[in-house]
């Protein structure tokens, strides 16, 4: 039977981060159908992001702004018409998603059994009854395939070029590679509630910054980059506001050329923790056993009786993460340089 999968479709997950950690999927599906031509389904930044993954023969990207969903649907629609794919994994969990695979009449279709689509699937996997890591929950989908999931770990990959247009880029803003380069991240994209407060992120950087050595540069796309300007505002050239101001692959070198990272539980954290370097994710809303940085680095967080919700805005006094001060935080990620 499985010889029979030449064309595999993966349609990835929406969000970056959950999109970085499902690429181990993606490893393990090419390490067991190395002749299969695997095509990679997934809004354009994603597609970005796995760029240089040798996992992925084709990427097709689509563009998820409202104006454009519409044409984007139809023309991925007609793609998949004509493409004959054998096999989709589906790692989101709408039904939307579900009915457009469906529609295409690809013949197996592996997917949870979310949001009343079991129908639209042929082979519906269950969700998690307890909480797992996301990692853990999307290689569940290679159940009905009869293959045991590998012990791999998310894994993203640069060019070269990539790698030298980060060292020159930050050798035009002074950071040399004797300076100690730490990475901020101060926004999430999927909302408020993921967030330390801006104020804290400046105070922790006045901290980091006595250190004369240390050199910082802030990360953020174009909607985190007001939230940016005014935590950089008032710092000198040691600090780097590049929010807003690179693409993704760009940014990603800029996070994989740090030596050390401060975020949110975000995009970012998850990209770090692909290249396996260090770095402190603040957790607050989320739940740190499914989305935590996997198999790396270090998380602080406190507990609250409302948490974790899990939500985009926090409805009350958001004191999962203003219960984190600025000086336990910067104790923390001191511990972790030594």
């Amino acid at each position: 039977m499985q010889s029979a999968w030449k064309k595999i479709l993966i349609r990835a997950p929406n969000w970056l981060g959950d999109a970085v950690m499902a690429e181990p999927l993606c490893q393990d599906v090419r390490s067991n159908f190395p002749r299969a031509e695997i095509s990679l389904l997934a809004p354009d930044a994603v597609c970005d992001l796995f760029a240089r993954d040798p996992a992925i023969d084709i990427f097709l990207p689509f563009l998820r702004t409202k104006e454009k969903k519409r044409g984007e649907t139809a023309r991925i629609d007609a793609y998949l018409q004509e493409s004959a794919y054998d096999l989709v994994l589906l790692m989101t969990g709408s039904f939307s998603s579900a009915w457009q695979m469906a529609k295409a009449h690809i013949p197996t279709r592996i997917g949870f059994a979310t949001h009343w689509r079991r129908l639209l699937l042929t082979h519906p996997v269950l969700p998690p009854r307890h909480p797992e890591h996301l990692v853990t929950t999307y290689k569940r989908l290679l159940g009905p395939l009869g293959i045991t999931p590998s012990e791999s770990s998310p894994c993203l990959f640069l060019s070269s070029g990539e790698k030298e247009w980060a060292r020159t880029f930050l050798a035009s803003h002074d950071a040399s590679p004797t300076n100690f380069l730490i990475g901020i991240n101060p926004g999430a994209a999927y909302g408020a509630a993921k967030c330390w407060p801006p104020e804290n992120f400046q105070k922790l950087a006045s901290k980091l910054l006595d250190n004369e050595n240390v050199r910082l540069i802030f990360f953020g796309d174009g909607h985190s980059k007001p939230l940016v300007d005014e935590i950089c505002a008032s710092f000198d050239e040691r600090v780097i506001n590049c929010a807003g101001a690179t693409s993704l692959r760009e940014a990603m070198a800029l996070i994989d050329s740090c030596n050390h990272f401060i975020t949110n539980d975000s995009g970012p954290m998850h990209i770090r923790a692909a290249f396996g370097k260090p770095l402190l994710a603040l957790f607050g809303s989320t739940d740190i056993i499914k989305t935590g940085p996997y198999e790396t680095g270090s998380v602080i967080s406190k507990e609250a009786p409302c948490g974790p919700c899990c939500l985009r805005r926090c409805p009350i006094d958001f004191r999962c993460m203003k219960q984190l001060e600025p000086e336990e935080v910067f104790f923390t990620f001191m511990e972790t340089t030594r």
